[in-house]
């Protein structure tokens, strides 16, 4: 296919990078704990040791069987390697920018911050447990949250027994805090 019918940039930034940037609000760090600093590294790193090189090997053989234009191994290959590229751009900035907190630091404490692990119970009664961590490392469906969601920024610095007051879209809830636990620290 004709490049002049596809449109692709050059210095088309992943929209994951605009999202997540805008995420964070205006002139605040990028908080993350050390094992979802540690899953970005390990991914990095999976990109540029054995992803990319066995896609580039694809595409050089794909690229000696002649006549490129119709070629599906060398046109997807490129593909592939423009977003494998693309990826490890995003990962390396997400890096750099990463302030990584230690939650087993506050190891004992009842008072709510980075890296908690809360239980709470909502107006309605419903039990929920969440774990506070860092927008690069959300996972709704497995409990933990951004620390930039208004459910955390909610319970943050509230102590095991407060009620803290959630605004949402129905109106106002409560959320009485069960209880609050940090991660062990690790021993060397």
């Amino acid at each position: 296919m004709n490049k002049a019918f596809v449109k692709e940039s050059e210095n088309d930034d992943d929209d994951e990078a605009v999202a997540l940037a805008q995420a964070i609000p205006a002139g605040a760090k990028n908080y993350i704990t050390p094992a979802g600093y540690k899953a970005i590294k390990d991914e990095l790193l999976q990109l540029i040791d054995v992803d990319r090189p066995e896609v580039v090997r694809v595409v050089h053989w794909a690229a000696s069987n002649g006549d490129r234009s119709e070629n599906g191994d060398y046109i997807y290959g490129k593909r592939r390697l423009r977003e494998i590229d693309r990826r490890i751009r995003f990962l390396t900035k997400r890096m750099d920018s990463a302030f990584v907190v230690d939650p087993s630091v506050h190891y004992g404490n009842d008072q709510v911050f980075f890296g908690a692990t809360v239980t709470y119970v909502n107006k309605a009664g419903e039990e929920h447990t969440v774990t506070i961590v860092g927008v690069d490392e959300l996972d709704p469906l497995r409990g933990r949250i951004s620390w930039v969601s208004p459910v955390a920024r909610a319970l943050t610095k509230c102590r095991e027994g407060d009620v803290a007051t959630l605004q949402t879209p129905q109106g106002s809830d409560e959320l009485e805090i069960v209880s609050v636990e940090y991660p062990e620290p690790v021993t060397d």
